[in-house]
């Protein structure tokens, strides 16, 4: 039975802790911007199983690998001041289709690794937070859970948010039942039916993209500037849906349980070489060009320039 102390201590205003930066790490951050460091970094941790059978091991032991590299990982995002990082750890797919003692082995992980890893999280200044249907959990393991979210809720460094038994479409029917929810409470507290409370303000005024994205398991999060994936997959597995509407992705071969602080470090400094746009036009544009304003053509007059081509 672990200890609990009488609650946690606050943690005062750390100095800069690049210092602490690996030789070859310190050698990508030097490259970096430090004003254009993602505020918010989420990965879709992928590969431990190919990592175990490249090596003929049981799949565990991938799973065990990897749950090392996520602390490696977060020490590094802690060191650069990353402010969010968000990490795929356990999807609603995964609870229901991976076998059960696969099942079971994971939560099992996850125990140890809280457990095991508050005293580091405390030490490195890192906050420990979830999202998913978590309640569907069993309840020693979100036991577990509390309890780490407690002993590292004073922390005002990097904010590790590990999403458990979590899906993206389960996320958004979460949020619109809750802004239902909120919509009859208050047409109750009104005292009039929720046609009523809809018809006094409109529906477009009551349900729009802001009233939704206060109900996500995310409102109190920035959206991610940048996804990673490990292992060379090519696809998002229903992951933040809604929230990387606009992320940039960058997708690396390399396994998650070979996927170390260096290598954010290097995704960080992709990101940083990309331009975004969020649906506008980007700075070497024609249309930006003095004398090339679209809204003075005509239809007719770019019809003949095509056709003079």
């Amino acid at each position: 039975m672990r200890s609990r102390n009488s609650g946690p201590q606050p943690y005062p205003q750390r100095p800069s802790r690049l210092g602490e930066l690996s030789p070859e790490e310190s050698a990508i951050y030097a490259q970096l911007d430090p004003a254009r460091i993602p505020q918010h970094v989420a990965i879709i941790m992928d590969g431990n199983g190919r990592w175990a059978g490249k090596r003929a091991l049981k799949r565990f032991l991938g799973h065990q690998q990897g749950a090392e590299s996520v602390q490696y990982v977060v020490e590094v995002a802690s060191r650069i001041d990353l402010p969010w990082i968000t990490l795929y750890a356990f999807s609603i797919e995964n609870n229901l289709k991976r076998p059960k003692s696969e099942v079971s082995f994971l939560m099992r992980l996850l125990s140890n690794y809280l457990t095991g890893n508050v005293k580091r999280m405390n030490d490195n200044n890192v906050r420990v937070a979830y999202i998913g249907r978590t309640e569907g959990l069993p309840a020693e393991i979100q036991e577990t859970m509390q309890w780490a979210s407690a002993e590292t809720a004073r922390n005002t460094g990097t904010t590790l948010t590990l999403a458990l038994n979590y899906g993206s479409r389960s996320e958004i029917v979460d949020a619109t039942r809750g802004l239902l929810r909120s919509l009859m409470a208050e047409a109750h507290q009104r005292g009039i039916s929720l046609e009523d409370l809809l018809q006094v303000d409109g529906v477009e005024a009551r349900v729009d993209e802001a009233q939704i994205e206060q109900h996500l398991y995310t409102a109190h999060m920035p959206d991610p500037d940048l996804v990673i994936r490990t292992s060379g997959e090519q696809r998002i597995s229903n992951f933040l849906l809604w929230q990387i509407a606009y992320a940039e992705i960058f997708v690396t071969d390399r396994l998650w349980p070979d996927f170390r602080g260096i290598h954010l470090l290097e995704a960080i400094h992709n990101f940083q070489q990309r331009e975004r746009r969020f649906g506008g036009l980007g700075e070497g544009t024609d249309e930006l060009l003095e004398g090339n304003d679209p809204s003075l053509e005509s239809p007719e007059s770019i019809a003949a320039e095509l056709a003079g081509r």
